[in-house]
């Protein structure tokens, strides 16, 4: 049996179920989500944006669903105590899939911003309109399986100074599937810094999907940051889809300490003239974890700028994959673009695969692109050691230096000094010694 003909049964029997707890807004995109997935299955590697990834094989098991959504025992503030040190937050929690509401976040939100639950907030003019069209099985099965999510609004020049942060917690007694959704809108003018951290709070098999769709109006501006410090039996497929209106400024950071196999995909268009994007990622990866990042970043228009960085450090036997191409569709004058990777690659076991691409239609343009995999200076590690550093020592030193590149560009100060504290932790093996997400000790 096809790995997909487990999900088209599943949801042939309890479609009712699905339905039932849920909202008519998300019910209504569900049965077309359905036939588009019952079309296609699962991408398999023939298909050139899931070529370094066995989808496939991913969704194979047999794990458990909630859809009857019974409630887990959980208190996620003792399961999770997640303190940046003078990074002031207002705290959320999302447990499996589900936004928690026994307890509201400490802290005031402006008048107008709404941060909830996404089936008692989300509207049809946004929900799935992006996700909608991206012509992705894995999107699909997650708009045919979700219940509900995270909502997060921001009304017409409100700006939130404090950080929205979101722990999404893992708890469960059997392996099970959750299927995440986040909803982010954006009105002109608007601004916002969110925190997203993926935690999981028991020793199981768990595969997550997760779909992000954000909306950022005219002259907004969005700092996105995705934080991943699971533990190796963790799978998770992650969907961002961004749409950008004239003069708005988009900050997306995703940072992989810890996994078990993950898939990350962004695609993001620039919709106005004048748009700016800085896109950057960094992943550490030992023992046999594997992590492919894809993005696809569309210039609809002219004048819009476009920067990506993306590195990586994998040792032992671990695997990492980077595809990230850029389209200038015609009529887009006036773009630049500038894309980057570069990979250290610490073992002879340890597998890089780097695929960046630029797809150019207009003839006033400036872009560029660039790749590298290597291993660690041998110059350098001799100087080192000529000075009485150990070559274990000297190793973690310049990778440090490596990855701290993509963690100097964050825009938020705490986070990022606590960031350089924890990777030279996972650099020095400390990190793996403990259980879930470090970041709160």
């Amino acid at each position: 049996m096809n790995s997909e003909q487990q999900y088209i049964d599943l949801y042939k029997q309890a479609r009712g179920m699905i339905h039932e707890h849920s909202s008519d807004v998300m019910n209504s995109v569900r049965d077309e989500a359905f036939e588009r997935f019952m079309s296609s299955g699962f991408p398999t590697r023939k298909v050139e944006r899931y070529k370094y990834t066995d989808i496939q094989q991913l969704f194979a098991p047999d794990y458990g669903l909630n859809l009857n959504r019974l409630t887990i025992p959980v208190d996620p503030y003792n399961a999770f105590r997640c303190d940046v040190p003078n990074l002031s937050t207002s705290l959320y929690f999302v447990v499996n899939d589900v936004f928690y509401q026994d307890e509201k976040p400490k802290g005031h939100l402006p008048a107008g911003v709404i941060i909830g639950s996404l089936k008692d907030f989300a509207t049809s003019a946004y929900y799935n309109q992006l996700a909608g069209k991206a012509n992705d099985a894995t999107t699909d099965l997650n708009t045919m399986l979700a219940q509900d999510g995270l909502y997060v609004y921001v009304p017409k020049n409100v700006k939130v100074d404090r950080a929205i942060q979101v722990i999404n917690i893992l708890r469960s007694d059997v392996d099970l599937m959750v299927n995440r959704r986040v909803l982010i809108v954006l009105e002109e003018g608007a601004e916002l810094k969110m925190l997203f951290c993926d935690h999981a709070a028991d020793d199981r098999n768990f595969l997550a999907t997760q779909v992000i769709e954000a909306y950022v109006g005219a002259n907004a501006s969005l700092d996105l940051y995705c934080l991943e410090e699971t533990h190796h039996k963790n799978v998770r497929v992650s969907n961002v889809y961004i749409d950008q209106q004239r003069d708005s400024r988009v900050n997306h950071n995703v940072i992989t300490l810890h996994n078990g196999v993950t898939r990350n995909k962004l695609d993001l268009t620039f919709s106005g003239e004048g748009a700016e994007c800085q896109c950057y990622g960094c992943v550490i990866a030992d023992k046999h974890q594997h992590v492919d990042n894809n993005t696809l970043i569309t210039h609809k228009v002219p004048h819009c700028t476009s920067n990506e960085l993306y590195k990586y450090v994998l040792d032992d036997k671990a695997v990492g994959a980077f595809a990230g191409r850029v389209l200038v569709e015609h009529g887009a004058q006036k773009t630049t673009s500038q894309m980057t990777n570069q990979n250290l690659t610490a073992s002879k076991e340890a597998r890089m695969y780097t695929q960046p691409m630029l797809e150019i239609y207009a003839d006033d343009v400036k872009c560029a692109h660039g790749s590298t995999v290597g291993q660690l200076n041998d110059a350098a590690l001799f100087y080192m050691r000529q000075r009485g550093i150990s070559l274990e020592e000297a190793k973690v030193l310049l990778q440090n230096a490596f990855i701290n590149e993509v963690i100097d560009k964050m825009q938020l100060e705490p986070l990022r000094d606590r960031l350089h504290y924890l990777v030279e932790k996972r650099f020095r093996g400390e990190l793996n010694k403990c259980k879930g997400c470090q970041l709160c000790k």
